[in-house]
């Protein structure tokens, strides 16, 4: 039997970029001018997963406008590093992080897009 899927919420698929400018913590500790382009490569209602050439600390969070869609479709929201790891083989790195604060409202946005995605597979 492989690997069993333990998440609360299914991940989508996704080609965005984002670029991460500013890192902070809750006990004011920023880090500034980070300019660390990344690649998200899926999303749920949870969270997302991206890699970066940058290293970035776990435990800082960031600002994040995820563009699901048309405009109408837009998130913004902020995002906590939660895990990373090294890619073998290569020279970036995977993150994995969840959404702070994203009001449960919002989750139609979600909801449309992989209704979406499904449409297009």
């Amino acid at each position: 039997m492989s690997g069993i899927e333990k998440r609360k919420f299914k991940r989508i698929n996704v080609d965005m970029t984002l670029n991460i400018s500013n890192l902070f913590k809750q006990d004011n500790v920023t880090i500034k001018n980070v300019e660390a382009p990344i690649r998200v490569e899926n999303i749920s209602k949870s969270g997302i997963g991206f890699v970066s050439a940058n290293i970035l600390p776990v435990g800082y969070y960031f600002n994040a406008k995820l563009k699901l869609g048309d405009e109408t479709s837009t998130l913004y929201t902020v995002v906590r590093i939660i895990r990373s790891q090294c890619i073998e083989g290569s020279d970036e790195m995977y993150y994995g992080c969840e959404f702070i604060g994203l009001a449960p409202i919002l989750e139609y946005i979600f909801d449309n897009f992989e209704a979406h995605v499904v449409e297009g597979a």
